[in-house]
């Protein structure tokens, strides 16, 4: 991550207690700063902090990135070769992640009086968070944490986004030992405090719980209002203590106890969606989410309390919980191999988010068949035969069809599994993957749970990917011909998009776009950003547009300058976020307008709405508008998609007129086209 600042090199040293040498005053004053040396955009104008890790040591790459235009540098090497440098200014402190949060702290003090909603827990953290910007970001200029910065080190870059035009900051602490809240507490410094559930991660960095729920208590020393739940007694507990020695906090308690502010009364779920009933100030109050796993509930409520401590509490707003949509981070949802549902759970493992993860599965009524891929839990404060006895009991209490257990741990205890009929234990990831049968897995359900160690994301892509055991004979030239027949038909102004998802159904994608390419196509679509990526990596250069993304996706578009279809305002609002936060600009996307088929898209009802957003922002420039047209040589059917296309004309026009320029229009039915001469547009797909 790259993260925008505005500090001089000698205000950086000075402010980090730095010693500047190798001074170059000539050199581009940073306007940027960044840890990681593959993704620096703007070399002259970037300040890299060399970070050293367990695993790495960034002062390798101080030497290559000067190479590439680097010129400014903060390090904690002081036998730096100032030989391999002489251009550079290079800021020697004793230790760069404690001089990246000085930086920090000097950063959040400048804005002193900007309120700061903070969060802590076990679980949950990053979800209340991005559900919260969800709620509120029409009524505040925000700024959050990006993704899960919550550690030593994304703590500081997410402050330092801080900037004069937010009235709002939302940030998430994550600690696995004693003494590291205190740091993060000096750069957070919140005013607002929320306390998610206190799960097992992490329990094994700790003497007991309450010493870990003591730790992240210190986060909120100098809060005025701290959010949680009363239902865990060990929790409400341990917070009234502190409440004591904090005199300024005011506790906003919520539970099912009739001594809580906010006090539960129902909770009724149904197929999709949940409303939650409660008294507040003596008021009956409501709000309806469209979860019905627990952990979803208890992370709305956190949200559902905020709004009361912000004095936001109207029907408008609670009305907007039935709109929240899920974090792609956790229990993500994609469509998996031979008509398998996949849930992708790999961020962490421990037994609070394993049991979350398995109610989770038991709402998903897809497929008689779960299975889980699951690996050793690798922090829980458990010896390992009581961990896996508790794990084998969840298990068993959620039906779990198949297992694959992975690590040794678990291996070493599989006898607790032996009520299930199929299993399979494996050391390792690798081991895994290269003993795996993909033929086993058909119409099921797939947990995938995994500690971040493990790479369960290998597993993942493996189970995602779309196999074709198809061969076909190409005919190259065939299909140049066809494409120069196809031109000869159309206008010379109307353009041409080539579909080659699914590569190229089978054909190869990257010989067919090398063809498609160098025979003038003006443009490439495939189904998945992964087929788009592969694309790029071949050499293709054509603007390549993406129909199917989710928010998880956003890093591979945007690196890869691939364009996506938008088709939603859930994904239009989701991607000029990440753009926002990424400081994107104009960037290019494609509009689907549902005219009547019904394949995704916005309706002729959406346009004011849709118009009003994207004439209100600069993240986004619109390139192509397109819909789907029924095609039958039934005359009514004619009429139908004349009709379709008169609705389409329509709903190109309204936004033109508000973006005050002109994007190519297309239909995806190209023998619409050639069957009803009036319909004329800008660009075809093929």
């Amino acid at each position: 991550m790259n993260v925008s600042i505005h500090y001089t090199i000698e205000q950086i040293a000075k402010i980090t207690g730095g010693k500047c040498s190798h001074k170059n005053i000539e050199a581009t004053a940073p306007l940027y700063l960044s840890l990681d040396s593959r993704k620096i955009t703007f070399p002259e104008s970037t300040v890299f902090f060399s970070i050293k890790t367990p695993h790495q040591n960034a002062g390798l790459f101080i030497e290559s990135l000067y190479k590439k235009g680097v010129r400014n540098f903060v390090t904690d090497d002081k036998n730096i070769d100032s030989f391999s440098t002489p251009l550079a200014n290079i800021i020697v402190v004793p230790n760069t992640i404690a001089a990246l949060q000085r930086l920090a702290v000097h950063h959040r003090n400048i804005f002193k009086n900007l309120p700061v909603i903070g969060i802590t827990g076990s679980n949950g953290k990053t979800i209340v968070k991005e559900w919260l910007n969800q709620l509120l970001d029409k009524d505040y200029s925000i700024v959050r944490s990006p993704k899960s910065f919550n550690s030593q080190i994304g703590v500081p870059l997410s402050v330092l986004n801080i900037n004069e035009k937010n009235n709002l900051a939302i940030f998430e602490a994550g600690i696995s030992l004693p003494g590291e809240m205190q740091k993060l507490e000096k750069i957070i410094q919140p005013s607002i405090g929320i306390l998610t559930n206190i799960g097992n991660a992490h329990d094994e960095g700790f003497k007991n719980r309450k010493q870990k729920i003591h730790e992240k208590l210190i986060f909120f020393k100098q809060a005025n209002h701290l959010i949680f739940c009363a239902d865990n007694k060990e929790v409400a507990t341990e917070i009234k203590n502190f409440k004591n020695k904090n005199q300024q906090l005011q506790l906003f308690s919520w539970g099912k106890n009739d001594d809580t502010i906010l006090q539960i009364k129902t909770i009724k779920k149904d197929k999709s969606s949940c409303t939650i009933k409660a008294l507040y100030n003596k008021r009956s109050v409501s709000i309806t989410i469209p979860f019905t796993d627990d952990a979803s509930i208890e992370n709305a409520v956190n949200c559902w309390c905020l709004l009361f401590v912000l004095k936001q509490s109207s029907n408008e707003i609670f009305q907007r919980f039935n709109s929240l949509y899920p974090i792609a981070m956790r229990l993500e949802f994609k469509q998996g191999i031979n008509n398998c549902t996949i849930i992708n759970d790999s961020y962490s493992n421990d037994l609070q988010s394993l049991s979350i993860a398995l109610n989770f599965l038991n709402q998903q009524k897809q497929h008689s068949s779960r299975t889980l891929i699951f690996s050793d839990i690798l922090q829980s404060g458990l010896k390992p035969k009581e961990l896996y006895t508790q794990v084998a009991a969840l298990l068993q209490q959620n039906k779990i069809d198949r297992l694959f257990g992975i690590g040794k741990d678990i291996s070493l205890h599989q006898e607790e599994f032996a009520f299930i009929k199929e299993k399979f234990f494996f050391e390792s990831t690798e081991g895994f993957l290269k003993n795996m049968q993909t033929h086993i897995f058909h119409d099921g359900t797939i947990l995938i749970k995994g500690a971040r160690p493990f790479e369960f994301e290998k597993i993942s892509h493996v189970l995602e990917q779309k196999v074709h055991q198809t061969v076909l004979s190409v005919n190259l030239n065939a299909l140049v011909h066809n494409l120069k027949k196809y031109k000869e038909k159309l206008e010379p102004s109307t353009k041409i998009m080539a579909m080659v998802k699914a590569f190229s159904y089978g054909s190869g994608s990257h010989e067919i776009a090398s063809i498609l390419e160098y025979n003038k196509a003006d443009y490439l679509t495939v189904a998945y950003p992964d087929e788009g990526v592969e694309l790029r990596k071949a050499g293709i250069t054509l603007p390549i547009m993406v129909m199917n993304i989710d928010s998880s996706a956003f890093d591979s578009i945007v690196n890869n300058n691939l364009e996506p279809e938008i088709f939603s305002f859930a994904l239009l609002d989701s991607f000029m976020e990440y753009l926002k936060m990424n400081d994107g600009n104009n960037y290019p996307v494609h509009i689907k307008i549902d005219t009547g088929m019904h394949r995704l898209g916005f309706m002729e009802k959406d346009m004011p709405a849709l118009c009003k957003i994207i004439s209100q922002n600069h993240y986004i420039k619109v390139k192509s508008a397109f819909t789907h047209l029924a095609a039958s040589d039934d005359e009514k059917e004619d009429d139908f998609t004349l009709q379709q296309f008169n609705i389409f004309k329509s709903c190109c026009a309204k936004i033109e007129k508000v973006l005050h320029y002109t994007f190519d229009k297309h239909i995806a039915n190209t023998s619409a086209i050639s069957r009803l001469p009036q319909i004329q547009m800008d660009m075809v797909r093929l």
